[in-house]
């Protein structure tokens, strides 16, 4: 596929918008976390520009091949994933999808027993973003495969 446009070359003001969001929203958030969230629901959308860069951010963080390669299907390994890395990926699932038009009672408290009302607070914000890059980079069909470990860090 073709990249239909540069949207960020286009519109520079939305990328740092974006970028100035993700900061905030990963303050103090579990590094681990924050990138499999990120994976996961890049995953869910068929980001493939998102996918490759996830996972390639996580890998340069540590992150194992399996816990990597069994992430779309996390629910069957429950031992590859703590309680709070599972608790995180069930709500982005939910906050990712929103099959019902909402996110659910149980997933949310699940989640609240996990994180204080902060870092709650926090990973809803990194899921917001990420559904928001996700959906940017699918609708302009970013090329995707050519992304380096931290390559946009100093770019916000």
């Amino acid at each position: 596929m073709t990249q239909r446009l540069d949207i960020f070359s286009l519109a520079p003001d939305l990328y740092r918008a974006l970028v100035r969001m993700e900061q905030a929203a990963k303050k103090d958030l579990d590094p681990v976390v924050f990138e499999l969230v990120k994976l996961r629901a890049s995953q869910i959308n068929h980001c493939a520009f998102c996918i490759d860069m996830h996972s390639k951010d996580a890998r340069a963080a540590g992150e194992t091949e399996q816990r990597l390669y069994l992430l779309n299907a996390w629910e069957e390994v429950p031992h590859l994933y703590t309680e709070k890395e599972q608790a995180a990926l069930a709500l982005t699932e939910a906050v990712t999808v929103l099959t019902d038009g909402f996110v659910p009672d149980a997933v949310y408290e699940r989640a609240a027993v996990h994180f204080d009302e902060q870092e709650l607070a926090r990973l809803i914000g990194v899921l917001t973003v990420i559904n928001a890059w996700n959906r940017m980079a699918v609708t302009s069909r970013t090329k995707a495969g050519d992304y380096q470990p931290g390559q946009y860090e100093q770019q916000a």
